[in-house]
């Protein structure tokens, strides 16, 4: 049972079937693990383990009735605490929100407990969402399992440290410039922003609707991809009660690979895998490494991590050939504009009065978004700001028309240390606006990402690779970030240093 913390999400739900282990070991087994990690990794901000220990006790009940059972049944997952559990406090990280308990289940919650999953509890975000680093005045500071004295990263960084830590088989994050991205990045897992619409994100706050639809979504976390496309199948289908919600369900993930990937793009043969020494399937699907003047400088390892997943991706019969993109500083002006202006605005008649109450890390948002002096948006500039956003978009389409998956870094670098996460450079570094460019223009235009770790910092921590698809092709980004996982070999625990 010690390495039981560390298995897939598939591989535990498949001792899980076969009786191997029951449903009530598992989650008594995550649930020491957090007591364990708790009070070093701060990751959680609610626990629920009578409510978690009575669901399991109900799974191992209906896997003795009958073995037609859901793709996660009686395993232990987590949610990001600004998504509704029933009961639960969902505070997404502020004072304002601390006594706020939901009456429901989120959309995606109630497809999760349909699945079989047993909830441990929801995990910790910076204040309403709105930094790279969890860190908030409610539970405080959120630390990197790979090394304590860093963060775990911002907004979905409880999520991506208790699934690092084998806290958790994997979670729920979102995503609306990077987070899940980001953190999954910083502790060595994955995760998946999808394409906007894909999975319903009603229950979660803050409300993602309108224009604000296009950018933020919700999306899984695991240790693998393999695992996300679990999560992905079981959360994924239109929902009526989500206003920006798309018609459009992935297929059984019983499917072959031949059946999930467009016609032309997965023509596939099998040939001498020269280099490799080995004999696999090939496909010629062209991938293309991001390139492009707005995106800024990378650290010298960052760069590493993106030849050698390009070098994996080569050698498993992928065509990778360099893929240029302009105009990305206007892209990050457009994004900037949503999540900074139009969502900071947003934010004023629920802080006005409680100013005193509001953390750090969201102030820094606040005085980065809307500086002193500066004007409220018209109308007539809402309207032109999204008419370019399309533009751009379409532009983007048709560059990738041939292309249909791009390789990049998630940001600038790995992890920093607790504190050093700022929206405004300072002599330490570049702020946010400028490092986590590799990430925030996927959200302007509405294309899915996923992280893949790869390679390690010189302080030893994990640095991960992003793959980037288009528009409602997430199952094809699944599989050919599968292929780059499987020529990169099994995923690796965190050294947990500092740890007990």
């Amino acid at each position: 049972m010690a390495e039981l913390h560390y298995l897939s999400l598939t591989e535990l739900s498949q001792k899980i079937r076969s009786k191997e282990i029951t449903p009530q070991e598992a989650t008594r087994h995550h649930l020491r693990r957090i007591e364990q990690l708790q009070p070093a990794l701060n990751a959680f901000a609610h626990v629920d383990a009578e409510g978690a220990m009575r669901d399991a006790q109900t799974a191992e009940e209906a896997l003795l009735r009958s073995g037609g059972v859901g793709p996660l049944h009686g395993v232990p997952l987590t949610v990001k605490s600004c998504l509704d559990v029933t009961g639960w406090p969902c505070s997404a990280g502020s004072l304002l929100r601390k006594d706020y308990r939901p009456s429901g289940d989120a959309a995606l919650v109630q497809r999760l407990r349909e699945a079989g999953a047993v909830l441990l509890g929801n995990t910790t975000t910076p204040e309403f969402l709105m930094a790279y680093e969890t860190n908030n005045r409610l539970t405080g500071k959120t630390s990197n399992p790979w090394n304590v004295e860093f963060s775990s990263g911002g907004s979905s960084g409880g999520e991506a440290a208790a699934i690092a830590s084998g806290c958790s088989a994997g979670g729920v994050g979102s995503d609306g410039g990077g987070s899940i991205r980001v953190p999954a990045h910083f502790c060595g897992t994955c995760g998946l922003k999808p394409t906007p619409g894909r999975i319903p994100a009603s229950g979660h706050y803050p409300a993602g609707v309108s224009a604000l639809g296009f950018l933020g979504v919700v999306g899984p976390m695991a240790r693998t991809v393999g695992d996300l496309r679990v999560l992905f199948e079981v959360m994924c289908a239109p929902d009526a009660g989500y206003a920006v919600s798309v018609p459009v369900s992935g297929p059984p993930f019983s499917k072959t690979e031949k059946d999930r990937a467009p016609a032309s793009d997965a023509k596939r043969r099998t040939v001498k895998n020269q280099g490799c020494g080995t004999q696999e399937p090939r496909c010629k699907m062209r991938i293309g490494i991001l390139e492009g003047d707005g995106l800024g400088r990378v650290t010298p390892e960052t760069q590493m991590a993106v030849r050698q997943a390009a070098q994996h991706l080569a050698c498993a019969g992928f065509e990778l050939e360099p893929f240029r993109l302009n105009h990305l500083e206007r892209l990050l002006e457009l994004w900037w504009f949503f999540f900074g202006m139009v969502i900071s605005e947003l934010f004023q008649g629920e802080i006005r009065g409680r100013e005193e109450l509001l953390s750090a890390v969201f102030r820094d948002y606040l005085d980065t978004a809307r500086p002193e002096g500066s004007k409220p948006i018209s109308m007539l500039q809402f309207v032109g700001m999204c008419a370019a956003r399309d533009r751009e978009r379409e532009r983007i389409l048709q560059a990738m028309r041939d292309v249909p998956i791009l390789l990049s870094a998630v940001c600038a670098g790995a992890a920093f240390r607790h504190g050093q996460g700022k929206y405004k450079s300072d002599v330490r570094g570049a702020g946010y606006l400028e490092s986590m460019r590799h990430s925030q223009w996927v959200n302007a235009v509405g294309f899915p990402g996923v992280t893949v770790p790869m390679g390690t910092s010189p302080e030893g921590l994990p640095i991960g690779v992003q793959m980037i698809g288009r528009p409602f092709e997430d199952e094809l980004l699944l599989e050919t970030a599968k292929s780059l996982e499987i020529a990169r070999g099994p995923w690796l625990p965190p050294t947990l240093q500092g740890l007990p």
